[in-house]
């Protein structure tokens, strides 16, 4: 029977060598030699089977001949990384998923057809679509793909256009029939009328939404009176602002999927030789990885780095001080004072002053980022760095401008609101209440007011989206392994990390009350093995575990026996000379799979430096305490503070 883990003051550590000071200094290390050559962090995205799926098809259908080496290396990928039961995940982690195995499954017609590993893999697909549809008939196909998504058809109908093309929904003349139209001609109204405009995508899809539709009109034109009329007239206009909103690196939003979507659907109207295409394709052949496949996206550039601030500068003082001696912070202050948007944005509008996940041009503005980066900032510039001032107002009102009228904060645009994608949530708004703490008192008075306004707002959206059980559940992280694939440990983590530093802004009125429930929610769904998953019962995770147990000791200030437990779990699943192996935790547009290398070294790092300030901050002769492992029985006698 497995004892009980407890924090014992004065007792042994675990075992030698695996100390807390050990830990922080090897996660340090490793977080440095991440570093790209400009300073910062680029990360490195999982392959993804859905990705490189849709990317060698897009390519298969614009130049398959001159496309054949790369197409072949793609499938290859793809075959290697099937699962067992034929189908495919996001990651190669993941468990077989409709949406990615329908996908791979169309891209696999692409193949050459004595390819045997390719005509096997095809195969075996095609019972597990059976499994899980019922028949491989269009009819089955179709409502598979279109029933995961209900009336979002932001990527239903790019799947259906796919298989449309790969032959599985019948022949060309009644395969379209399956396909959901998009109404592409409502790119003729104003940007900012489409929120009123009750669009079946969400605000990130409107490429999609002009290719797929346009696709769709050209092969099953409208049989309502004047409409294919309108459609016709109109598909000149609804291509030329394709054309203005792809970036310039031919991605957009830096993402295979989408850009593969796009050319694919061009080609299937009949525009395979236009721009946007040759573009795509630039885009396409550019961001392949060497072993055939593609990412779900280029990289989260800005997402890793100001995350991997957060991490750094949350160690002992101390240390952020050498950090600091070895110029390793300004570098990423200037980078971040760089990348922030100055104009408006050409796909959603954006007003200037928020940041995207990457600095590359397929980027776009979003609420999480935008909030990332301000934090970030706070960290490595004080209120006298006038640029770093100037650009935190900047951003500060940006986020309040985007605030919902629910006194939540959407991810890119204001009062969509039709999709989850669109919709205010928890996490975002929780990171962008932090953001307004971390500048509130070095703003102007002018600016002040309007922040406290914000940030009560948005507490009391915190605190209606609270879950009955004291939990809040995240829009763009999940588990695999839990109920509805939501990740409660870490919506709640990020919230009460967030609320934590709000006491001294005049908004803790509800504070103690939301977070104590946070608070109990976590030790109850704290797994037997001290680790945290998704929730109690799933597998634990170094970045779930990481997240939860640093999230306690930042609250309570104060050691306890879960927070002891997560560090003794992490100590115990950190291996001593490898990199750390990510989980499959982040979810994408459409909630797509993705793990990032960085995420594990990142939270652990962050747990790490919240338990040592803990244990500095207790009152002592001399002695910090130690953790134990009733377990076991190890023990090293060695204190487990740093510094």
């Amino acid at each position: 029977m497995t004892q009980k883990i407890q924090c014992v003051p004065d007792a042994a550590a675990i075992a030698p060598g695996a100390s807390v000071e050990a830990l922080l200094g090897r996660l340090t290390q490793q977080m440095l030699r991440h570093r790209s050559a400009d300073g910062v962090w680029e990360g490195h995205l999982s392959s993804s089977a859905l990705a490189t799926a849709v990317a060698a098809f897009a390519l298969h259908q614009v130049d398959p001949l001159g496309q054949r080496p790369r197409i072949d290396q793609a499938l290859r990928w793809l075959v290697a990384h099937a699962n067992t039961d034929g189908g495919w995940g996001d990651t190669p982690q993941s468990r077989s998923h409709p949406s990615t195995t329908l996908l791979c499954r169309a891209a696999l017609t692409a193949a050459d057809p004595t390819d045997t590993g390719c005509r096997e893999a095809r195969c075996a697909a095609d019972a597990w679509i059976t499994r899980q549809a019922g028949s491989l008939a269009p009819e089955a196909i179709a409502s598979l793909a279109l029933t995961r998504y209900g009336r979002d058809r932001t990527f239903s109908t790019p799947i259906l256009v796919m298989c449309a093309r790969a032959g599985l929904l019948g022949p060309s003349a009644s395969a379209w029939r399956h396909v959901p139209p998009l109404p592409f001609e409502l790119v003729a109204i104003p940007a900012r009328w489409y929120r009123f405009a009750g669009l079946p995508v969400v605000s990130y899809a409107l490429p999609a939404l002009i290719a797929m539709g346009v696709a769709h009109h050209r092969n099953r034109r409208s049989r309502l009176p004047g409409l294919a009329w309108l459609r016709d007239a109109l598909t000149p206009l609804a291509l030329r602002r394709l054309a203005r909103i792809q970036p310039a690196s031919g991605g957009f939003l830096e993402a295979a999927p989408l850009t593969g979507f796009v050319a694919l659907s061009l080609c299937a109207a009949g525009e395979a030789d236009h721009p946007v295409v040759g573009r795509a394709v630039g885009f396409l052949t550019a961001t392949v990885r060497a072993d055939g496949s593609w990412p779900i996206d280029t990289n989260l550039k800005t997402w890793v780095t100001t995350q991997a601030v957060e991490a750094l500068t949350g160690l002992p003082q101390a240390d952020v001080a050498r950090l600091s001696q070895a110029g390793v912070l300004t570098p990423i202050r200037d980078w971040l004072l760089r990348t922030q948007h100055r104009a408006p944005h050409p796909y959603t509008g954006a007003a200037p002053g928020g940041w995207a996940w990457t600095d590359l041009s397929g980027g776009v503005p979003d609420a999480d980022d935008t909030a990332g980066a301000l934090i970030a900032l706070r960290h490595l510039a004080g209120p006298s760095d006038p640029a770093a001032s100037c650009a935190a107002a900047h951003g500060l009102r940006w986020l309040l401008d985007l605030q919902n009228r629910d006194g939540g904060l959407p991810t890119f645009c204001r009062g969509w609101g039709k999709w989850p994608f669109d919709r205010s949530c928890p996490d975002l708004t929780a990171h962008a209440v932090a953001a307004m703490r971390a500048w509130f008192d070095a703003c102007s008075p002018k600016l002040r007011a309007r922040l406290r306004v914000g940030m009560k707002r948005a507490i009391r959206y915190l605190e209606r989206t609270q879950n009955r059980d004291g939990s809040w559940t995240p829009l763009w992280f999940g588990n695999e392994h839990a109920a509805g694939s939501e990740n409660r440990t870490y919506g709640t983590a990020k919230a009460v990390l967030a609320l934590s530093r709000l006491d001294a802004a005049g908004n803790a009125a509800h504070l103690a009350v939301m977070l104590e429930a946070a608070a109990r929610w976590l030790h109850a769904n704290q797994n037997d093995d001290g680790g945290w998953g998704g929730v109690k019962g799933t597998p634990s995770s170094i970045e779930e575990t990481a997240l939860a147990t640093r999230a306690l000791a930042i609250f309570q200030g104060a050691s306890d026996a879960a927070i002891h437990g997560g560090m003794v779990w992490l100590q115990r699943n950190i291996p001593e000379e490898e990199d750390l192996k990510p989980a499959p935790i982040g979810l994408y547009f459409a909630s797509l799979w993705y793990w990032e290398r960085l995420y594990p070294v990142i939270y652990a790092l962050g747990a790490c430096g919240a338990v040592t300030s803990v244990f500095a901050s207790l009152p002592s002769a001399g002695a910090h305490p130690r953790f134990t492992d009733l377990s076991s029985g190890r023990s090293c006698g060695q204190p487990c503070d740093v510094g």
